[in-house]
Formats: C-alpha cells, structure tokens, sequence
C-alpha cells in the first residue's frame, strides 16, 4: 500500500519541504530508503522501527521502500523521523492517508517514540505555509518558534502515540497557542562609561547611523574594545523584517533558546582570532551559517585584527562588498545574508607602540612588516571609517563631567535611519553603507565647494574607486545626522578625517 505525507528540512538560511512517499509491499522483510538520504537520515529507520514498536503499534512485517522527494538534494535532519513513521503507518492502514495529506510533520523520534525538538523549524514553518499546508505537527519544545509564521496550525506533541491518536480522532489534539515572549534582553554597556576619545565616539556615531565599517587602530590600553562592544548600545531596534530574518538564522543554526520568540536584539559576535575560514564563512557537508551570517543585521568584531589567519580575511571580502555569502557544494549552492557591521581593532605594531608619543616601539621595521601583512589593500578599502585611537589623558579619565550616554547618541542615529528609510523606501536597501556606485550620483548631491575638496583629496591621497565611493557614503550619513540633503565641504571634510591615511602607510 502506498502512502504519502510531507516532511521538512533546511537548505541555505530556508526550508525545504519534503516529499515522504512509503510504499510497503509483500515479499521478504526488509527497509529500503532512496532520495540521497544523509547517514543522519538513513539511520532514522533503526529510530523509526523501535519508536512504533515501543508505541505499542503492531505493524506487519512487510518490505518497505520509503522515497524523500526531490531525489536531486541531500538531505540532513532528522526531523525526518516523524513524517517517515506517520507515511509508514499509513501505508500499513493503521491510520487513514487522507488525514496526514495536509500537514506537515516535523520532529525527532527516540527509541521510546518521544518527539525531541529539532533545529531550524522557523524557516521550515515558513515553508509549509507557503506551500499552502494547513499546519504542522512538532515537538512542545519547538512551538512557541513555529507560532511565529502567523496563519499556520501548530500542533505540539511529547510522542509519536499523541500523533497516531489525533488522526485516528481517538483522542484530538488542540492547536497550541502563542505564549508571552521571555524578556531575553541582555544589559549593555554604555558610551556614558567611555571618557575621552570625542573623535573615536563620533566615529561610531556615524557608523551606527549609515551601517559602516570601522577599522580601530592604537596602543593597548587605549580603549578600542570598550568602544566596539558599546555599539550595540546605540544600533536602532531591528525591523519586523530584519528580526525575523535574524530568528531564522539562529534557528538553523540551533542557537534558539526556548520561548524566545522573535530576537529583537541586533546579534553581536566576536569570534577569536583562531576561528578557521569554514566558521567564519559558513560550511559543512551541508553548509550551516559562520560568524558573518550569524552578525547579520548586527557586528562583527574581529579584535586583534592582524592575528587571525590570512584566508580567514580575505574571505571576508565579498559577503562585506556583497552582502551575502555563497558556499558551493557539488550538489547544490547555499546562499547566507551576511549584511553585517564590521568592526576591526588593532595595535600599530606587535608591541603594540609604534607611533606612540610616552612608549617607545621596541619592533624592527621588518617585525612590523610581518605583523600587518595579513591586512591587503583591498580588505582595508572595505573599512569606510579608520581611525587612531589615542591614549586617553589623566585629566580626560578623572573629569568629573560625564560623558554623553548611549541613549542620546542613539536618538540622533534613530533619526538619521528615519531619513535613510524614507530615502530608500523603493529600493531593496535601508542604509548609506549599501548604496552603490550607480546610487551615488542619485542620493548625493554635493556643494560646488565639496566637489572641489574631494577632487583634491582623490588626488593628493592617490584613492581608489571604492576608497572614494566610501568616502562619500560616510559624507552623506554626517549630512543625514545634521538633517541636510545636500553634501557640504565640511562634510566631505569630516570623512576625510576618519579615514586616516596614516594607517594604510603604515602598513
């Protein structure tokens, strides 16, 4: 007999709806399962068998293919494990087929037949409603994030005999409902603490307001990763789209917390030097996010920049010029979002005072030369904004004045947003840092005076064509936190004084 129900599985950042076809037929005894099933998966038969039986469910010893449509794509979840036993009872007529046709079944089944929670069934919910299914079965554990696709029917179950007695109607299962969200919001540090470093502060003012690299440059000590982990403090509050976007990611990546709901917290992640390309990237057999996907719509620090490995950072050039990341297997390509801030801090020098007015540098040129060579031209052309970050003074760190706190500087990059969405509302982007040289001539418009100063700059500073499109993006987001339309000379002057010349020399 032959039966057919839908299961669900990811690909990239999105769900995959699964075809489960089982047909069990006389003849010897036996489990065959096609449609370039993982060794995850081909190992949900031994799971499957023992979980109807330790259900108390007699089946009929039959010889039984099982089939997981489209045959064309890997599939890895073992998520897989309920709608396989769910299409096999039906296809022994223990339960009616056309009960199991409108509805997706998601879940993990123990030897017991417990149901455990699975990752990334957001984007798999996703999926289901988009394919037109009326709900989906799924572990309790997995509920409340899949209550998050409105307009679907969630079903929560502990084990497989819940499932088998809903559809035999001997016992129905209620629709699970939507709980109040947990308050997952983590306290954060604030730029109120940080006194000094006015130029520093600004630099990150802007950088919040237009989505903007920043490369930090200066002695140890002198506060560069104080000021990066406060940059969360004054990032607006992510769009309805931007946290679902961002739930989905954490959801296949299994960092989801129970009950969270959607994260309304832009992500923050400081991977350590040593983190290979693979973490950093995404990858896998079956690729899974890396660091960068894992900061979309958030930061990125890469503190002691010249430490990590050469590959690691220069397979950060294209998601930084892109916004996206995609890793090639043999059976298919996976495409992740990596929208991201990126934040570098670095010492001069290996002693880390190389140009530093109280400390001698100890390094010999050629020490310096292997410390930084990891840096290449084009990874630092994507940094819009580098700055040195001086040591902070005795007066500066003792005065009894506070310095401006996270909130107000936050109001004023809040307003600079509203601008830059109400600019971009017809276009598939929301800040400066993502327009494109093509856009440029659209949203920039500058004083006769501007256009002098930056011709002159070009020249003097011997730029490259994406060094003078960053230029002029950091020129309108300072133009955006004044509320001006127009690019002035003071402007472009401003930018120009955050994208230090001396450090690329010095490298």
């Amino acid at each position: 007999m032959y039966a057919r129900t839908y299961g669900a599985a990811t690909m990239g950042v999105d769900g995959l709806l699964i075809d489960v076809e089982v047909d069990a037929a006389n003849g010897l005894p036996g489990f065959e399962m096609v449609g370039m099933p993982d060794t995850l998966v081909r190992e949900a038969k031994e799971r499957v068998r023992t979980a109807i039986r330790n259900s108390g469910i007699m089946m009929h010893q039959e010889r039984v293919t099982v089939n997981l449509a489209p045959a064309a794509i890997r599939k890895e979840s073992a998520g897989l494990d309920l709608p396989i036993a769910i299409a096999l009872l039906a296809a022994d007529g223990i339960i009616g087929s056309e009960s199991i046709g409108n509805y997706a079944f998601i879940g993990e089944l123990s030897l017991e037949g417990r149901c455990r929670p699975v990752r990334g069934v957001l984007p798999m919910a996703i999926k289901a409603l988009d394919m037109g299914l009326k709900g989906v079965f799924i572990s309790r554990e997995n509920v409340q994030e899949a209550l998050l696709v409105k307009g679907l029917t969630v079903y929560g179950v502990e084990n497989l005999r819940q499932v088998v007695e809903h559809l035999q109607n001997h016992q129905v299962l209620s629709p699970a409902c939507k709980l109040q969200q947990t308050d997952c919001s983590r306290l954060e540090a604030d730029f109120g603490e940080v006194q000094g470093q006015f130029l520093a502060k600004r630099a990150f003012e802007v950088a919040a307001a237009g989505g903007h690299n920043i490369l930090l440059s200066g002695a140890p000590g002198s506060g560069k990763t104080m000021l990066a982990r406060r940059m969360g403090s004054i990032l607006p509050e992510m769009t309805d789209r931007e946290a679902l976007e961002v739930t989905r990611i954490y959801s296949i990546a299994g960092m989801l917390k129970e009950g969270e709901g959607l994260i309304r917290q832009r992500p923050f992640r400081s991977p350590h030097h040593t983190v290979s390309a693979a973490a950093m990237i995404g990858g896998g057999t079956i690729p899974r996010p890396g660091e960068v996907t894992l900061s979309h719509n958030g930061v990125l620090f890469l503190d002691e920049l010249p430490e990590f490995g050469q590959r690691v950072l220069e397979c950060l050039r294209q998601p930084l010029e892109d916004g996206t990341v995609t890793v090639s297997r043999a059976n298919a390509s996976y495409r992740f979002p990596s929208r991201i801030i990126l934040i570098g801090a670095m010492n001069p020098c290996p002693c880390g005072y190389y140009g530093d007015k109280e400390h001698s540098c100890e390094c010999t040129p050629s020490q310096i030369r292997h410390y930084t060579q990891k840096l290449s031209g084009p990874l630092l052309d994507r940094f819009d904004i580098q700055i040195q970050v001086p040591r902070v003074s005795y007066q500066e760190l003792t005065a009894v004045k506070k310095a401006e706190t996270s909130a107000q500087i936050r109001q004023r990059v809040m307003a600079a947003r509203e601008r830059q969405l109400y600019r971009f509302q017809k276009m598939d982007i929301v800040s400066n840092g993502q327009l494109t040289h093509s856009m440029l001539g659209q949203y920039c418009s500058m004083t006769a005076e501007a256009e002098q100063l930056l011709e002159t700059a070009f020249h003097q500073r011997q730029m490259s064509a994406r060094s003078y499109d960053r230029l002029v993006k950091v020129a309108r987001t300072i133009g955006d936190l004044a509320g001006k339309d127009t690019i002035t000379a003071e402007y472009i002057g401003e930018a120009l004084l955050m994208r230090n010349d001396n450090i690329a020399k010095a490298l």
